[in-house]
């Protein structure tokens, strides 16, 4: 049997492990949540209401909309406003692909609303699961506070994040992550999707298999992000959004 059939295999027994977890959740959710309510009332003038906000300026094929997740204090969801089922969907590597992560990051002023007070860059961090680790059926990027531990490893690490995506030696959260860093203040110009595919070897032909977190830096004076990678395996990994702390502990200690 070859490698990408091994693999494949392990995902698919992988998959029907997690089926009892997912089956209690409506996979679509999120998608009828968008498409049904928040971008009917935002084109007849009424409102984003039952999301924080939906841009739609480049029309609904590219618009994103920002819910807040029931899930956590403050805690945010960037949902595109077309069907993208996940990580894997191939249209989120197309020129045309809705800014997710622009607009993601973009609604930190609503989780620092949530939260009463501002915070500062590296604790805010955006994640995106993997197929085989997530419940919805509809792209979606978590927005919320980073893990303190995370916080002081990466600002620990900082020094040897480069543009070239490497393995770390020290896990997050009992994970070894791939990384590197991205020169850019919003995302706005880059696409870490891409990066991934094309960064590290085999992604791009199996994307539902991995997740990825960006998490706000400041690297070299100047404001970055540090983009993490990681593979879903029989043994865990695929959820990113571990890096993250719903309770967001870091708004209660940061001075």
């Amino acid at each position: 049997m070859g490698l990408a059939i091994r693999n494949q295999a392990a995902l698919a027994v992988a998959a029907l492990a997690l089926s009892s977890t997912s089956a209690r959740a409506d996979p679509n959710a999120l998608w009828r949540i968008v498409h049904d309510e928040c971008v009917p009332h935002v084109e007849a003038g009424l409102g984003p209401k039952p999301c924080e906000r939906v841009d739609l300026t480049g029309g609904v094929a590219e618009g994103v909309a920002i819910l807040k997740d029931l899930v956590g204090l403050s805690q945010m969801l960037a949902i595109p406003t077309r069907r993208i089922t996940g990580i894997e969907d191939p249209q989120m590597l197309e020129p045309d692909a809705p800014p997710v992560f622009a607009d993601a990051w973009g609604a930190r002023d609503l989780v620092e609303a949530r939260l009463g007070r501002a915070l500062p860059r590296e604790a805010i961090g955006l994640a995106i699961n993997s197929q085989w680790a997530r419940s919805q059926d509809q792209f979606h990027v978590h927005v919320d506070c980073v893990a303190i531990p995370v916080i002081k490893v990466l600002a620990e690490y900082a020094s040897t994040f480069d543009g070239q995506w490497r393995a770390m030696t020290v896990p997050l959260q009992g994970r070894v992550y791939f990384a590197r860093r991205v020169d850019s203040a919003d995302l706005s110009d880059v696409a870490p999707l891409k990066l991934l595919a094309d960064g590290v070897e085999g992604a791009r032909a199996q994307m539902g298999a991995y997740s990825l977190a960006a998490i706000g830096a400041t690297l070299d004076g100047k404001p970055d992000f540090i983009l993490l990678a990681d593979q879903f395996s029989l043994e865990g990994g695929g959820h990113a959004e571990d890096l993250q702390d719903h309770d967001c502990a870091i708004a209660h200690s940061a001075p």
